[in-house]
């Protein structure tokens, strides 16, 4: 078992995903890793995709290069277990404000005795192999990314203790729900939000966590925050990509006949 993001944040590497809100078919794995990206944002809280599709895409994306991560709608045990049983190298919890609610998520995600995940059959994380249920244990809790989202001042609050938290690979900050909370809504550049990312990046390397930054696409913006000391970014989205770059080409094209 090889996750590829898991591999890159250890080694302070730059670690980048996309986002998957459209996309549908299995090849989008292969097209992002030739793209340059290190992980899928699979997402399940703001998007129609079900855990079906979701599993497809985590499974040709661990033969692609690419890590799956499913970001699930909420707390719920089964949401963790199964898109983890199915396919995913990981899973995003949002809205996360203590560090009892993180404690809680990590063991949903890891076998005893880190956590109290269930035990299933054979996994496709290790090519449905029969393994030795201890060794099948020990590999997947090792390859296993636990992300953490925080989005709301309270949540910053308690980052430090958040960050201590056994199991947690990785901080990412919500940011577009963050500045929603702070009653600055779009303000991404606000020095709240910059303190509110020293806090986060300062307990990581504290703890050994990896900070994550998600919800800030503007390049410059997005150039200061990672030489703050931002690791795992969310870079955008399929969505995004798309209107992006369709937009451009009809602009090019009518472009012509002025």
């Amino acid at each position: 078992m090889k996750n590829i993001a898991k591999e890159k944040i250890l080694n302070n590497e730059l670690c980048l995903g996309v986002g998957l809100r459209q996309c549908r078919t299995v090849d989008i794995g292969k097209i992002m890793a030739t793209s340059g990206y290190d992980w899928l944002f699979i997402d399940m809280e703001h998007n129609s995709m079900d855990i079906d599709i979701a599993s497809q895409i985590s499974v040709a994306a661990q033969d692609a290069g690419i890590t799956p991560i499913v970001r699930v709608p909420d707390f719920a045990h089964h949401h963790a277990t199964r898109v983890l049983d199915c396919g995913a190298m990981g899973v995003v919890f949002p809205h996360v404000d203590n560090a009892d609610i993180a404690k809680k998520l990590v063991s949903y995600c890891l076998y005893p005795p880190k956590g109290h995940r269930s035990m299933t059959g054979v996994l496709p994380q290790l090519d449905f192999k029969q393994k030795p249920i201890a060794d099948v244990a020990s590999i997947i809790n090792k390859n296993m990314l636990i992300v953490i989202m925080l989005e709301s001042p309270e949540a910053i609050d308690n980052v430090d203790s958040i960050a201590a938290v056994d199991g947690v690979d990785v901080i990412l900050i919500g940011t577009n729900d963050l500045c929603m909370e702070m009653g600055i809504p779009g303000d991404y550049s606000n020095p709240k939000v910059k303190d509110a990312y020293t806090k986060v990046i300062d307990a990581c390397k504290k703890y050994g966590k990896t900070p994550g930054m998600g919800g800030v696409y503007n390049e410059e913006l997005m150039s200061e925050y990672i030489k703050m000391g931002m690791r795992f970014i969310l870079s955008g989205s399929d969505l995004s990509f798309i209107m992006q770059t369709a937009s451009q080409r009809s602009n090019k094209l009518r472009s012509f006949l002025k």
